[in-house]
């Protein structure tokens, strides 16, 4: 499968999702919207990944291409193709599916657990701890199975769709260097104050903590992809 990523921040990338779409056989480009490029073609790629990102879902003005993003989500979601959001990319979907998102009651950074919901559809464990870097929370879309809650967030990510539509808030993709990245060029998000809110120095404490990410996606990604479309 050719996939597309569309980027919305310089220094939030694909991190270990490229890896794995190159080391599973599958193709990608990325399309960095922040930097003015336009979003690729839908005739042009098989799924679509919207990876995380700072802006504010009606934030036109300030990024007039989300409009154009919005209107691919839209089409994208009626196509049968598959589409994964992380983050900001999970909220552009939930958005896309009818369903509120909001600033949630406290800021989410650093490693938190992830309670699995009793009728997700994730094989994931029933507790695991993932990378988290988010404020503002979405409802589960109508017709969407959870994937499941932290202490924080109701909701952590769905399925829609039988698995071909996935939103996820906690981070799964995260590197040592995609996380080190963050932290230079949005230490504010440090700032928030809350329960939920861990220093640099507790989230890069661990090392092994991103070994054990990469498991966890695997299993998101192999379904995903091997979702039933149409």
């Amino acid at each position: 499968m050719h996939i597309y990523f569309l980027q919305h921040a310089a220094y939030d990338g694909p991190a270990r999702l490229a890896d794995w779409l190159t080391g599973m056989g599958h193709s990608y480009n990325i399309c960095h919207l922040y930097a003015g490029e336009v979003p690729p073609r839908f005739e042009d790629c098989d799924g679509l990944i919207l990876l995380d990102g700072p802006q504010e879902l009606d934030d036109t003005e300030r990024h007039p291409w989300l409009r154009r993003e919005k209107k691919l989500v839209s089409r994208a979601l009626k196509s049968g193709k598959p589409i994964l959001g992380i983050g900001f990319g999970a909220r552009l979907i939930a958005a896309g599916l009818g369903a509120v998102v909001s600033q949630g009651t406290y800021a989410e950074t650093g490693w938190h657990t992830v309670t699995l919901a009793p009728d997700s559809p994730f094989d994931l464990p029933e507790h695991f701890e993932a990378f988290h870097w988010h404020r503002d929370i979405f409802g589960l879309p109508e017709d969407a199975l959870p994937l499941g809650a932290s202490s924080a967030s109701p909701v952590q990510g769905f399925a829609w769709d039988r698995g071909r539509v996935v939103g996820l808030q906690c981070r799964l993709e995260a590197t040592h260097s995609s996380v080190e990245s963050l932290l230079s060029h949005a230490p504010t998000d440090l700032n928030q104050q809350g329960p939920y809110v861990q220093s640099r120095e507790e989230i890069l404490a661990d090392p092994r903590r991103f070994d054990q990410l990469a498991a966890l996606l695997d299993r998101v990604m192999l379904r995903w992809l091997a979702s039933p479309v149409g």
